[in-house]
């Protein structure tokens, strides 16, 4: 099941980005360290009694200005909304209840999501001073004390989030039907391909640099089997999203992410490798999801012989930190293998929830650490009492040593290389979680 989405609203200087970065703070995710990708987020990931969400953090909503901040705010908030499974409003103890905040209040009404109140700068500990009980008037129910500098209050907090998320069904069971959401770069034709799929102009396509808004699902059957194409916003950098509606585009753009088997990334044939495709493709790596290079608009690169295997070469140094991604030249103007496409997501989706038995496991650990003697320092030699997997998608292997930090970088590179030999697992990352014997978890 996709994780939750929260979104933080309210006027400016209520506290919104401190109470985002107190959360994100407390309960931040696992990233990999992964060389050469940095990940501009504009959301956080949280946990809370075991329940995993996407915190969202938004910009200040000021009505009270001209018609065109008026409606850029409608617009802002209204997006938000509609992003969300449950929005925290944030309000301010000191200065009290605003024409500002009975507005927006109204506004949160409207949209039927379920809102959680939060009054914010409550920092004195104990009973809530008179002042506290004039947000009742908001009509948004019981609001909620916290302190955002000091972290007073965030656990009742995100007690009445977690309450209002819909139920947890666990994994999605959808059968034999492989999502893949496909990311890239403005203008490298991800709604052209999704169209040439579909056979219908399905997405609006267009020169223009944002034109697609929406993830929008795509389902399509054919003799390779089910599949549902997600094409996404473009992902810009950072500094080049202006406007608030792009901002949400983006977030939806990793929600699908979130929501994928495999993500199909597009680069444009014509131009090549960029910076950014970097880091798009690093939002993928690190939710785990099986990936494909896809290299569009082949059609209009000038070719010879050996045109695609000097690509491919560069390719792969490029993508130098994923060196388990598959790379698929076509052209979704002339259809040119397109097809191929879905054999080879059928394929990394297969890998990426591939489950190897602890027996197997074992006897691969068994020769590489004969082939490979485990590292030494100061006279202590690593030892790798024994490995399983843990889950999947992606695959994810527990190994039990005597001393985590003698199991150096490398050596877990080694085993993982030995591991992909044998089972090849081509277009998934593999994750390595290391524990030292008697530890409970780590």
């Amino acid at each position: 099941m996709a994780k939750p989405v929260v979104a933080i609203v309210g006027r400016p200087n209520v506290g919104k980005s401190t109470l985002f970065n107190k959360l994100i703070g407390r309960r931040v995710s696992i990233v990999d360290d992964t060389p050469g990708v940095t990940r501009d987020r504009v959301y956080g990931e949280c946990e809370w009694k075991n329940r995993r969400f996407l915190l969202v953090d938004t910009g200040g909503i000021e009505p009270d200005s001209n018609d065109v901040i008026l409606s850029q705010m409608r617009a802002q908030a209204q997006l938000a909304m509609d992003a969300a499974d449950v929005i925290v409003f944030v309000t301010d103890l000191r200065t009290g209840v605003v024409a500002t905040d009975a507005e927006i209040a109204a506004m949160l009404l409207k949209s039927g999501r379920p809102v959680v109140l939060c009054v914010n700068k409550c920092d004195a500990i104990g009973e809530p001073p008179a002042e506290f009980y004039e947000f009742y008037n908001l009509g948004l129910g019981d609001p909620v004390q916290v302190s955002s500098v000091h972290g007073h209050g965030t656990g009742d907090l995100l007690d009445c989030v977690t309450d209002r998320f819909p139920p947890d069904e666990g994994e999605e069971d959808d059968g034999e039907v492989v999502k893949i959401a496909v990311i890239g770069k403005p203008n490298v034709g991800k709604s052209s391909l999704v169209n040439r799929i579909a056979g219908e102009n399905r997405c609006i396509v267009s020169d223009i640099a944002g034109t697609t808004r929406d993830a929008i699902d795509t389902e399509v059957e054919n003799e390779y089997g089910k599949f549902v194409l997600i094409d996404t916003a473009g992902l810009r950098r950072k500094n080049k999203v202006e406007d608030a509606i792009e901002r949400y585009s983006v977030l939806r753009a990793q929600m699908a992410i979130e929501r994928a088997d495999v993500c199909a990334i597009l680069i444009d044939g014509e131009v090549g490798f960029t910076e950014q495709d970097s880091k798009i493709a690093g939002l993928a790596h690190e939710a785990g999801k099986g990936c494909i290079v896809v290299v569009n608009k082949w059609d209009a690169v000038e070719k010879d012989g050996r045109t695609m295997q000097e690509y491919r070469k560069k390719l792969e140094k490029d993508f130098s930190f994923m060196p388990y991604v598959p790379f698929l030249f076509l052209s979704a103007k002339t259809g040119q293998r397109v097809d191929r496409l879905f054999d080879l997501a059928k394929h990394v989706a297969n890998m990426n929830a591939m489950r190897i038995p602890t027996g197997m496991l074992n006897d691969i650990l068994a020769q590489a650490t004969a082939r490979v003697q485990p590292p030494t320092d100061k006279g202590r030699r690593l030892k790798i009492f024994y490995m399983t997997q843990a889950s999947v998608k992606p695959p994810t292997f527990v190994c039990f040593v005597n001393s985590a930090e003698l199991f150096h970088f490398s050596y877990q590179r080694y085993l993982e290389n030995q591991i992909r030999a044998t089972f090849g697992l081509e277009g998934t990352p593999v994750r390595m979680i290391v524990r030292e014997r008697g530890e409970k978890g780590k």
